[in-house]
């Protein structure tokens, strides 16, 4: 279990309440105080090996992008801590709008915004002139920009405010990603949800437990191998400029043939968190819901290396229509929006789907693997049936496994389900014998279950 580093934290919040009271009484006070230099960050703070210090060497943010961060994570440490820095200066209740701020619905404590940080970082003091005051604001607000650290990681924002209402009376934000990082020390796996419906996959089995044939298995084993060495290529060879960030992997074949377990042995042979994604949360009939879900999602799985597996894809990534009325309209926006979604991840995204031809014309032409799991031939089956079996049971003598083979068109899931079918009925039975018939009803099942005759 991972402890947080309460020592670096606490250090950290000392410095940022010296640095508030420090602004607090420069502004409010009528002595000429706020022209003192703001106070400089501890020896024991700039020291730490901590992963908030980490982040901060890792992207070289001045004090400024410091402190920024500090106010957007002391909430979540201490809730009273800005209130009890303002009621130290400010006794006397009152409304002062250059300090910002705001309350929450269930959280009663003073939450900052971006003229909070503009405030405690200079207020509208900045400068000896007017214009100096401006041309410094306008330098800070820069600490919200797209092309800050905070924004390409994914680390904070101002929300956005009501229509109207200026851009730096938004909300600080940060995201729960780095509160976990920052606080506990590593990032926590999103639970599965409505905001996040992707769940988290793992297999206990290997690659020797995988049957396909030697065209499909070397083109999984190429995916491999740009999960592995797809970095060196980007960024120490030099071809981030040439190349897109992210892999586009289409998995198609009837349900059964190991595309999931494929994904699932991708991620635990290089060390990737895998999420299956469930498509049926994820597309919504309100209008403009589905855009919202897919950026939750694709915003959280941004900068982590996740393998994202689209599981049953062609629901939404099947191909568009002519627009007839208002509801195609919003469909082919939605596939769009995704096609651009997707493209621009920095990570893994693999579709899968029974049918190449169902997915969209446009997704196909920027897969960089389109990878067919056919249904296993005879050989092919005969060694799934081979390895399919505890090692706790025998097969009664009349059992041929080459002939069910042979004989019977089954896809590897299958197999399993009539295996677990006969292991029980042996079990209920008293015995460790599988026998031909419970074979054959559970064939039978399985059969019955895709529409098709035996």
């Amino acid at each position: 279990m991972h402890l947080p580093d309460i020592q670096t934290l606490q250090i950290a919040l000392d410095y940022l309440a010296q640095v508030i009271q420090w602004r607090m009484g420069c502004y409010f006070s009528d002595n000429g105080q706020e022209w003192e230099p703001m106070p400089n960050p501890p020896d024991e703070w700039m020291t730490s090996q901590t992963p908030l210090l980490g982040f901060i060497r890792k992207h070289q943010l001045d004090n400024a992008a410091q402190l920024t961060l500090l106010m957007a994570l002391a909430p979540y440490l201490q809730p009273d801590f800005f209130d009890r820095l303002i009621a130290a200066q400010l006794p006397q209740a009152g409304d002062y709008p250059e300090i910002g701020g705001w309350r929450g619905k269930t959280h009663r404590g003073f939450l900052p915004t971006g003229e909070t940080v503009l405030f405690i970082l200079g207020g509208n003091q900045f400068g000896d002139t007017p214009s100096e005051s401006l041309r410094e604001r306008l330098r800070l607000q820069q600490l919200f920009s797209v092309e800050h650290p905070f924004s390409r990681e994914g680390v904070l924002y101002l929300d956005s405010p009501a229509e109207g209402e200026p851009l730096m009376s938004g909300k600080l934000v940060m995201t729960q990603d780095y509160i976990d990082l920052f606080i506990q020390g590593y990032f926590s796996r999103p639970h599965f949800s409505t905001r996040f419906p992707a769940q988290h996959i793992t297999t206990e089995m290997e690659w020797e437990d995988l049957v396909l044939n030697a065209q499909t298995l070397q083109q999984i084993r190429d995916l491999e191998a740009w999960i592995t060495y797809g970095p060196t290529i980007l960024y120490e060879w030099g071809m981030k400029k040439k190349l897109k960030l992210g892999y586009r992997a289409l998995f198609y074949g009837p349900p059964g043939t190991g595309k999931t377990l494929t994904a699932s042995l991708l991620g635990k042979y290089t060390g990737k968190d895998v999420y299956k994604v469930d498509i049926s949360m994820m597309v919504s009939k309100f209008i403009g819901e589905t855009e919202k879900n897919l950026a939750n999602l694709f915003a959280r799985a941004e900068s982590k290396d996740w393998i994202l597996f689209f599981d049953e894809a062609d629901a939404l990534f099947g191909k568009r229509t002519n627009v007839r009325d208002a509801h195609d309209k919003y469909a082919n926006q939605e596939v769009s929006y995704l096609l651009q979604r997707v493209e621009n991840y920095d990570g893994l995204v693999i579709l899968s789907s029974n049918f190449k031809s169902n997915i969209d014309e446009a997704f196909i032409r920027r897969f960089q693997s389109i990878i067919q799991f056919p249904m296993p031939n005879a050989k092919e089956r005969l060694q799934l049936w081979q390895m399919a079996f505890p090692s706790q049971v025998r097969l009664a003598d009349v059992v041929d496994l080459p002939q069910l083979s042979a004989t019977y068109e089954l896809t590897g899931s299958d197999i399993m389900n009539v295996v677990q079918y006969s292991c029980l009925q042996a079990l209920q039975q008293g015995d460790t014998v599988i026998h031909h018939e419970d074979l054959l009803y559970a064939i039978k099942r399985e059969f019955s279950k895709a529409g098709k005759m035996m």
